[in-house]
């Protein structure tokens, strides 16, 4: 904002941006996760022909467009501003829901998945960036893993919404619903202010010292202060590199497991035998468990550190799937779903936690952001893996049991990680926040 209002309380207008950010989050996830709560209904659309094979290369292809949107966000944040960034971002994805809704053909419909997918990975970064330079300084975490439990709360709105219309049209609905986040944009650009670390590196000072002072904010750094400190072979330095290809191997299996279940598992109930709207409450029930998970996660990693979290998240998602391929009883796999959504989008936000807390400040945001980047090539490739097992003749079993495999082998390649690196000293002070282009390589 050029011209920020007058002052209000510190602890008032410090709920101000958190809160706008997680209800775009709520947005965007519920977007990138109708997908998988639509897959019955593309399969049964009779005129379009869908198979296993091609929803699974579309589901692909949006999370191509996802990881674009991450990396030209960075970019494009630094010359543009983190406001106009997040603005435009739901704009792009709303629209190209709308156009979904709309879409006469599949292959129109898998362009338009793909734009959307652009909207969704530029807010991503944004949110976070916005997220992480407003927050208290002292409850910059618990504020952050609040915030970030938007994502699977749009997951389970969007299984709810599924659910609720399968009857009438199905999927349809569904994409057309996701329009609504378009109401978001007058509100973003009449209350969102722009950052202070950004402003004072275009020169704007007395403008980012007020809005630091609104907020109750210290002195705001210039952005590009940590990125001309932290090049991508700080990565590998020291004795870092074996380390660094860990985390990011278990950044691809771990986003593999959550957008491979989040896309199949709907699919992979239905061939157990459960209805339409039962299996699509299924994903319901997985994106309930992420939000608790990801809150209990957030809690408990203060007291037993990330590491241990994401391990134990790690075997709680392989167990939970290697049960469900047994086909239990509805209750029982009520319970393990839940818990398979505990162990994946939990696990990747502990994840985050631990290489921000892994390397030392000077090279922090770069680890995170080429970390997430990395990893979305295992989003990219979860679905259409995911289709070579559920097309099988044992659906259920070969389903779980695919994903299973990936969350197992994150948790062997986690364990002999060290917990930070022995340059990192655990009590110093972050440096200036990062900006998404940093923190984005991502998502």
């Amino acid at each position: 904002m050029d011209h920020p209002a007058p002052a209000r309380p510190a602890s008032r207008a410090a709920l101000l941006v958190p809160v706008l950010c997680w209800l775009a989050l709520i947005a965007d996830g519920y977007d990138l996760f109708s997908y998988g709560a639509t897959v019955p209904g593309l399969l049964a659309e009779p005129s379009w022909g869908v198979t296993p094979g091609s929803a699974g290369a579309v589901a692909s292809l949006a999370l191509v467009g996802v990881l674009c949107g991450s990396l030209v966000a960075g970019t494009l944040t630094d010359l543009l501003g983190r406001r106009r960034l997040f603005v435009t971002s739901i704009a792009v994805f709303s629209l190209a829901m709308l156009a979904c809704a709309l879409a006469p053909s599949f292959g129109t419909f898998a362009v338009c998945r793909f734009v959307a997918g652009l909207g969704i990975g530029g807010l991503l970064p944004t949110a976070v960036a916005l997220t992480s330079e407003f927050a208290a300084p002292g409850r910059r975490s618990r504020i952050l893993g609040a915030v970030l439990t938007g994502p699977p709360l749009g997951g389970l709105l969007a299984s709810g919404v599924a659910v609720a219309t399968v009857a009438d049209g199905g999927f349809r609905w569904v994409y057309g619903l996701g329009v609504l986040p378009l109401l978001l944009v007058p509100v973003a650009l009449w209350l969102l202010p722009e950052s202070p670390a950004f402003l004072r590196a275009r020169g704007r000072t007395e403008e980012a010292d007020r809005i630091a002072a609104r907020f109750g904010l210290p002195a705001p750094a210039a952005v590009g202060t940590v990125g001309r400190h932290s090049p991508v072979g700080a990565l590998f330095a020291g004795g870092r590199g074996p380390v660094t290809v860990g985390i990011w191997l278990v950044n691809v299996c771990s986003l593999l497991t959550v957008f491979g279940v989040s896309t199949w598992l709907p699919q992979i109930m239905r061939t157990a035998g459960y209805g339409v709207s039962s299996a699509i409450g299924f994903l319901l029930l997985y994106s309930a468990g992420a939000v608790v998970g990801t809150l209990i996660a957030a809690t408990l990693a203060e007291r037993i550190g990330a590491k241990a979290m994401v391990l134990t998240g790690f075997a709680a998602a392989a167990a939970a799937l290697l049960a469900i391929a047994t086909t239990p009883p509805t209750g029982l796999a009520m319970a393990l779903v839940a818990l398979a959504g505990f162990g994946g989008l939990g696990t990747q936000n502990m994840l985050n936690d631990h290489v921000s807390g892994y390397y030392p400040a000077a090279a922090r945001a770069t680890g995170l952001g080429w970390a997430l980047g990395i990893g979305r090539l295992g989003a990219i490739a979860g679905p259409t893996y995911g289709a070579a097992f559920v097309g099988a003749g044992s659906a259920v079993a070969a389903g779980c049991l695919a994903f299973a495999g990936p969350a197992l082998l994150g948790a062997l390649v986690m364990a002999p990680l060290p917990r930070r690196d022995r340059a990192t000293t655990p009590g110093s002070a972050p440096q200036a926040t990062p900006t998404p282009a940093q923190l984005e390589g991502a998502a």
